[in-house]
């Protein structure tokens, strides 16, 4: 149950993580009426998470609008997400339905122009106090419960009691160690290397991702004309591309389909990347503690989830538990409503993300579904409402759209004619 009014809190809510989950979720509570503390341990106001996709998924826009930030995304210079994929059987190119409304989207911005504007919206947001330089060290507990954190500060220890406590400090949550709530890992067989391009031409000027089956590349335009490109080959690779990591990252993008021109565009980073970088699911909550973001769930970066989930789980909990935070209801009752919104919305993506990040090539059901997409633009819209997490799994795979794919590629079969006759059929059949 929730702590009596008695129990003497400096603040309604303490978060632990001030960069995408835990700025929007001090945002959205103390609008609704919630005491927040936001700590952050980096002094400086402008830190940015360095490895990202930059990329905001369709599906997080709605916290974009609630947030007050499209607006200043846009005259930051963020990029509409739109895309085209390429696959074995063509590329997959989303275009909105004739006469009908356009495609979903949010936006492409680089982390080091996203973190210090939604941070600074957060510590100008009345009912939120900003703390930079804390470092969450511990939690205070109370008869089994969370009820507080102690912080390292510039000025020495500090404890600071709250109803809740949310971690959101990433995929290695302190928050989390200290709750005593564990990760599940999911082990990816694949590993990431990206860098930054700038004045790098894309065809139609918008994202291109590479599905080589099961080796992946991506190509993401940004805010000030600068372009990410990130290649995420199989492990079995990796110790011949470390070997020479600016020849094998360079030789990898230059042998892709309608290879961007990296040749003529200037590079404007180093190549970084992760070999090692493991999905993480944790339960949500547990008693006096949420989990936003990376802290709740990791997932693959090659789909550039992270970002749009980040703001989607505040957005979830926010509405959740806002009164009970304010001692106006039962805040392990609030707790369990934001849980299962974030495994209803994110449990089925996840299944899938860990599934493929095992290096696998395409099963079946990928085979039929990309290769009909590729042919038929209502499946490729369809694909894109999935690829931008505006629905789940089983929405996706629907036997109206599996109906769809499978009379797509029969159709396809028999134009093509048999193996040999013309136009290649791929060795899957689909």
């Amino acid at each position: 149950m929730t702590q009596p009014e008695s129990a003497g809190y400096d603040y309604d809510v303490v978060i632990s993580g001030a960069a995408l989950a835990g700025s929007a979720a001090a945002i959205l509570l103390a609008r609704r009426g919630v005491r927040v503390a936001l700590l952050e341990r980096r002094s400086d106001p402008a830190a940015y998470k360095v490895l990202c996709t930059h990329s905001l998924q369709a599906s997080a826009y709605p916290v974009l609008d609630e947030l007050g930030l499209v607006p200043a995304l846009e005259e930051a210079g963020a990029v509409r997400n739109d895309a085209r994929w390429y696959t074995r059987w063509g590329w997959i190119e989303p275009r909105a339905a004739p006469g009908g409304p356009e495609l979903p989207y949010a936006y492409n911005i680089r982390r080091s122009t996203l973190d210090p504007l939604i941070r600074s919206r957060a510590g100008a947001t009345p009912g939120v106090d900003m703390l930079l330089g804390h470092q969450v060290t511990g939690l205070v507990r109370d008869a089994g419960r969370t009820v507080g954190v102690r912080a390292s500060t510039p000025e020495g220890e500090r404890e600071i009691r709250a109803r809740l406590v949310v971690g959101a400090d990433g995929k290695d949550s302190a928050v989390a160690k200290f709750a005593g709530v564990p990760a599940r890992t999911y082990e990816n067989g694949r590993f990431g290397y990206l860098a930054h391009f700038r004045n790098l031409p894309l065809r139609d000027g918008i994202g291109h991702t590479w599905f080589l089956d099961p080796d992946m590349a991506y190509a993401f335009p940004n805010d000030d004309g600068v372009t990410v490109i990130a290649v995420l080959p199989e492990k079995k690779r990796l110790p011949a591309f470390r070997d020479d990591l600016e020849g094998s990252f360079l030789a990898f993008v230059r042998a892709l389909p309608e290879a961007p021109p990296i040749d003529s565009a200037e590079r404007i980073t180093k190549i970084i990347g992760a070999v090692n970088y493991p999905l993480h699911s944790r339960r949500p909550t547990a008693p006096g503690v949420a989990l936003i973001g990376d802290a709740a769930l990791t997932g693959d970066p090659l789909w550039g989830v992270g970002c749009g989930w980040a703001l989607q789980s505040a957005q979830w909990l926010a509405e959740a538990v806002a009164a009970a935070a304010t001692g106006r209801g039962d805040l392990d009752r609030s707790l369990a409503v934001y849980a299962r919104t974030h495994r209803r919305r994110l449990g089925g993506h996840q299944y899938l993300a860990a599934d493929f990040a095992k290096g696998r090539p395409f099963n079946p059901m990928e085979r039929l579904m990309f290769s009909a997409a590729a042919r038929d633009e209502s499946l490729a819209r369809h694909m894109y409402l999935f690829a931008s997490r505006l629905i789940g799994p089983l929405r996706f795979l629907n036997p109206a759209a599996v109906a769809r794919a499978s009379t797509v590629n029969v159709k396809h079969r028999r134009v093509a004619g048999p193996p040999g006759s013309g136009e290649h059929v791929s060795h899957t059949g689909s």
